[in-house]
């Protein structure tokens, strides 16, 4: 996939230049597109040392403008008022890919996801790249884990990474896998298969195999195995069922998004 419009979230946040800095490489790298979609963080702005909204706003703008030309690259600023997760996930179906944040601890309640980030994710209809809370990516995309179950979830994320898949230098494809028996098997056939299906495309991938340990959860196996081979990015399945008024994530893909260190890559 060539990704020529891309759309990073822009925010109040002090992450927002890491985020900021990779929607930038990405343009780079791709040639493409830039937009900044600014959504402020909630109805803070009575609280103490905080700046009105009209001057975050000025701010951001100009911070973004300024990096962007630093950068080399023609940029466009979007700024609706008010925006929510609906009408953001609106403006990111005009983007091939989306750079969004790791959403924040209080975003996360009772068994739902995590507020804005899960909802543009699970709703907009386009693959986003999530940016943890802390860390330096500047070598992005270079050692690539994908997570494999041979799910139509996976099966989109995969499709939807190519255009980074194909300019890594490494490239290792995981599954989870029961100690023996058919669903082993099973799970050996379908990594080979993903694994002929990426040559195909001009991607050599390896494969490798993770008992199912009933005391780990499978998004932290899958964390772990990121951590040994020095991944700078997941490519994941972003997993979700919908519950009266809300949507609920799956266990991995919140395992993923709460406890990740480095960017993930998913597409619902």
């Amino acid at each position: 996939m060539c990704y020529k419009s891309l759309l990073v979230h822009l925010d109040d946040s002090e992450r927002c230049a890491a985020r900021l800095a990779l929607s930038l490489d990405l343009a780079e790298r791709f040639d493409a597109h830039l937009t900044g979609l600014y959504v402020p963080r909630g109805q803070r702005e009575a609280s103490e040392g905080m700046q009105p909204p009209a001057a975050r706003l000025a701010r951001m703008h100009e911070q973004f403008l300024l990096e962007a030309e630093r950068a080399g690259r023609i940029v466009e600023w979007r700024a609706p008022q008010p925006c929510d997760a609906a009408i953001a996930a609106v403006h990111a179906r005009h983007a091939d890919l989306l750079v969004l944040g790791q959403p924040e601890a209080a975003d996360w309640v009772a068994q739902s996801a995590g507020g804005f980030v899960a909802d543009v994710l699970m709703t907009a209809g386009r693959p986003a790249v999530v940016v943890p809370h802390s860390g330096d990516f500047a070598r992005f995309a270079q050692n690539i884990l994908v997570t494999w179950d041979g799910s139509r979830e996976a099966a989109r994320a995969v499709s939807d990474a190519l255009g980074l898949l194909q300019r890594a230098e490494c490239v290792s494809i995981e599954v989870i896998a029961s100690h023996g028996g058919a669903q082993r098997a099973h799970a050996q056939n379908a990594a080979i298969d993903a694994a002929a299906w990426l040559d195909l495309h001009g991607v050599q991938a390896s494969f490798h195999e993770t008992p199912r340990d009933p005391a780990v959860q499978t998004g932290a196996a899958l964390l772990g195995r990121a951590s040994d081979l020095h991944a700078d990015l997941i490519v994941a399945g972003a997993y979700a069922h919908s519950r009266v008024h809300e949507c609920v994530l799956g266990g991995v893909t919140r395992t993923l998004l709460e406890a990740m260190t480095v960017p993930v890559f998913m597409s619902h």
